[in-house]
Protein backbone atom coordinates (compact mmCIF):
# COMPACT_ATOMS: atom_id res chain seq x y z
CA UNK A 1 0.00 0.00 0.00
CA UNK A 2 1.34 3.15 -1.07
CA UNK A 3 1.70 6.08 1.53
CA UNK A 4 -1.96 8.83 1.28
CA UNK A 5 -0.30 12.09 0.99
CA UNK A 6 -1.42 14.65 4.06
CA UNK A 7 -2.76 12.10 6.36
CA UNK A 8 -2.88 12.82 9.92
CA UNK A 9 -1.43 10.51 12.21
CA UNK A 10 -2.28 10.61 15.82
CA UNK A 11 0.25 9.60 18.13
CA UNK A 12 0.14 8.03 21.57
CA UNK A 13 3.60 8.06 23.71
CA UNK A 14 4.81 8.17 26.81
CA UNK A 15 5.12 11.87 28.21
CA UNK A 16 7.09 10.60 31.06
CA UNK A 17 9.94 8.16 29.95
CA UNK A 18 13.83 8.83 29.38
CA UNK A 19 14.61 5.63 28.49
CA UNK A 20 16.89 6.08 25.45
CA UNK A 21 15.43 2.68 23.60
CA UNK A 22 11.97 4.06 23.54
CA UNK A 23 12.66 8.05 23.27
CA UNK A 24 14.29 6.16 19.90
CA UNK A 25 11.45 4.74 18.92
CA UNK A 26 9.61 8.10 19.09
CA UNK A 27 12.14 9.88 17.16
CA UNK A 28 12.12 7.22 14.68
CA UNK A 29 8.19 7.13 13.97
CA UNK A 30 8.48 11.18 13.92
CA UNK A 31 11.22 10.87 11.07
CA UNK A 32 9.17 8.22 9.12
CA UNK A 33 6.09 10.03 9.54
CA UNK A 34 8.20 13.23 7.95
CA UNK A 35 9.15 11.10 5.30
CA UNK A 36 5.70 9.76 4.25
CA UNK A 37 4.30 13.68 4.18
CA UNK A 38 2.20 13.50 6.63
CA UNK A 39 1.36 15.45 9.75
CA UNK A 40 1.33 14.78 13.35
CA UNK A 41 -1.24 15.13 16.18
CA UNK A 42 0.12 14.70 19.45
CA UNK A 43 -0.68 15.12 23.04
CA UNK A 44 0.96 18.68 22.90
CA UNK A 45 3.79 18.09 25.01
CA UNK A 46 7.89 18.48 24.45
CA UNK A 47 9.28 16.12 27.23
CA UNK A 48 9.82 12.29 27.01
CA UNK A 49 8.78 10.19 23.98
CA UNK A 50 6.50 12.93 23.24
CA UNK A 51 8.74 15.61 22.46
CA UNK A 52 11.39 13.04 20.52
CA UNK A 53 8.32 12.12 18.41
CA UNK A 54 7.40 15.56 17.77
CA UNK A 55 10.66 17.01 17.26
CA UNK A 56 11.89 14.26 14.82
CA UNK A 57 8.54 14.80 12.60
CA UNK A 58 9.76 18.71 12.80
CA UNK A 59 12.71 18.34 12.11
CA UNK A 60 11.60 16.24 8.40
CA UNK A 61 9.44 19.01 7.52
CA UNK A 62 6.41 17.63 9.15
CA UNK A 63 3.50 19.74 10.24
CA UNK A 64 3.30 18.91 14.14
CA UNK A 65 -0.32 19.96 15.72
CA UNK A 66 0.37 19.71 19.64
CA UNK A 67 -3.23 19.56 21.65
CA UNK A 68 -2.93 20.03 25.12
CA UNK A 69 -4.86 20.51 28.58
CA UNK A 70 -4.17 24.15 29.90
CA UNK A 71 -3.46 22.10 33.14
CA UNK A 72 -0.31 19.95 31.65
CA UNK A 73 0.79 23.17 30.03
CA UNK A 74 3.74 23.07 32.53
CA UNK A 75 3.83 19.31 33.81
CA UNK A 76 4.46 18.37 30.11
CA UNK A 77 6.20 21.38 29.10
CA UNK A 78 3.40 22.23 26.37
CA UNK A 79 5.43 22.36 22.84
CA UNK A 80 5.54 25.76 22.01
CA UNK A 81 7.14 25.04 18.66
CA UNK A 82 4.06 23.15 17.24
CA UNK A 83 3.00 24.42 13.96
CA UNK A 84 -0.15 24.51 15.52
CA UNK A 85 -0.52 23.73 19.57
CA UNK A 86 -3.95 23.50 20.52
CA UNK A 87 -4.85 24.28 24.44
CA UNK A 88 -8.16 22.68 26.03
CA UNK A 89 -9.56 22.58 29.06
CA UNK A 90 -9.64 18.88 29.90
CA UNK A 91 -8.25 15.55 28.95
CA UNK A 92 -11.88 14.47 27.47
CA UNK A 93 -11.76 17.68 25.64
CA UNK A 94 -8.27 16.82 24.44
CA UNK A 95 -9.12 13.52 23.20
CA UNK A 96 -12.00 14.58 20.93
CA UNK A 97 -9.77 17.17 19.20
CA UNK A 98 -7.13 14.60 18.73
CA UNK A 99 -9.50 12.29 17.41
CA UNK A 100 -11.60 14.74 14.84
CA UNK A 101 -7.94 16.58 13.49
CA UNK A 102 -6.42 12.56 12.97
CA UNK A 103 -7.07 9.84 10.05
CA UNK A 104 -5.12 6.81 12.10
CA UNK A 105 -4.17 6.20 15.48
CA UNK A 106 -1.01 4.67 16.49
CA UNK A 107 0.06 3.69 20.11
CA UNK A 108 3.61 3.64 21.10
CA UNK A 109 4.88 2.76 24.59
CA UNK A 110 3.44 4.38 27.43
CA UNK A 111 1.88 4.47 30.86
CA UNK A 112 -1.65 4.19 31.50
CA UNK A 113 -2.85 7.52 29.96
CA UNK A 114 -1.61 6.01 26.30
CA UNK A 115 -3.07 2.61 26.96
CA UNK A 116 -6.56 4.95 27.73
CA UNK A 117 -6.07 6.71 24.91
CA UNK A 118 -5.45 3.57 22.92
CA UNK A 119 -8.23 1.75 24.40
CA UNK A 120 -10.43 4.38 23.75
CA UNK A 121 -10.02 4.93 20.06
CA UNK A 122 -9.87 0.47 20.07
CA UNK A 123 -13.27 0.22 21.44
CA UNK A 124 -14.87 2.97 19.67
CA UNK A 125 -13.22 1.66 16.28
CA UNK A 126 -14.98 -2.11 17.37
CA UNK A 127 -18.44 -0.71 18.15
CA UNK A 128 -18.17 0.73 14.66
CA UNK A 129 -18.09 4.71 16.14
CA UNK A 130 -15.40 5.08 14.08
CA UNK A 131 -13.31 3.23 11.16
CA UNK A 132 -10.07 5.18 10.93
CA UNK A 133 -7.26 2.60 11.29
CA UNK A 134 -6.14 1.64 15.15
CA UNK A 135 -2.73 0.24 15.26
CA UNK A 136 0.05 -0.51 18.05
CA UNK A 137 3.74 -0.29 17.21
CA UNK A 138 5.37 -2.47 19.50
CA UNK A 139 8.79 -2.79 18.58
CA UNK A 140 10.17 -4.86 21.43
CA UNK A 141 7.67 -6.33 23.28
CA UNK A 142 6.62 -3.59 25.51
CA UNK A 143 2.89 -4.47 24.98
CA UNK A 144 3.28 -8.38 25.31
CA UNK A 145 1.72 -8.81 28.44
CA UNK A 146 -1.04 -6.38 27.89
CA UNK A 147 -1.77 -8.26 24.40
CA UNK A 148 -1.59 -11.33 26.32
CA UNK A 149 -4.23 -10.80 28.88
CA UNK A 150 -6.52 -9.16 26.15
CA UNK A 151 -6.15 -12.23 24.39
CA UNK A 152 -7.52 -14.29 27.75
CA UNK A 153 -9.97 -12.27 27.74
CA UNK A 154 -11.13 -12.69 24.32
CA UNK A 155 -10.74 -16.88 25.02
CA UNK A 156 -13.15 -16.52 27.91
CA UNK A 157 -15.80 -14.59 25.46
CA UNK A 158 -15.50 -11.63 27.72
CA UNK A 159 -14.13 -9.55 23.93
CA UNK A 160 -15.34 -10.43 20.39
CA UNK A 161 -12.82 -11.77 17.94
CA UNK A 162 -13.86 -8.65 15.78
CA UNK A 163 -13.32 -6.34 18.36
CA UNK A 164 -9.81 -8.09 18.75
CA UNK A 165 -9.35 -7.65 15.20
CA UNK A 166 -9.73 -3.90 15.09
CA UNK A 167 -6.21 -3.31 16.95
CA UNK A 168 -3.42 -3.88 14.69
CA UNK A 169 -0.45 -4.64 16.22
CA UNK A 170 3.16 -4.48 14.18
CA UNK A 171 6.70 -4.37 14.97
CA UNK A 172 8.11 -3.06 12.29
CA UNK A 173 7.77 0.45 11.58
CA UNK A 174 7.23 0.40 8.29
CA UNK A 175 4.24 -2.19 8.47
CA UNK A 176 3.03 0.05 11.57
CA UNK A 177 2.80 3.21 9.04
CA UNK A 178 1.24 1.11 6.09
CA UNK A 179 -1.74 0.01 8.75
CA UNK A 180 -2.39 3.43 9.58
CA UNK A 181 -2.32 4.67 5.53
CA UNK A 182 -5.74 2.95 5.08
CA UNK A 183 -9.33 2.38 6.01
CA UNK A 184 -9.60 -1.31 7.70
Amino acid sequence: MSPVPGRRVCVYCASSSYDPTLLEIAADVGDAIARRGWSLVSGGGNVSMMGALAEAARAGGARTVGVIPEGLRVREVADTSADELVVVTSMRERKREMEERSDAFLTLPGGIGTMEEMFEMWTSASLGFHYKPVVLYDPVGFYTPLLDWVANLAEQGLVHKEAFDCLVVRDDLDAALDACGGRR
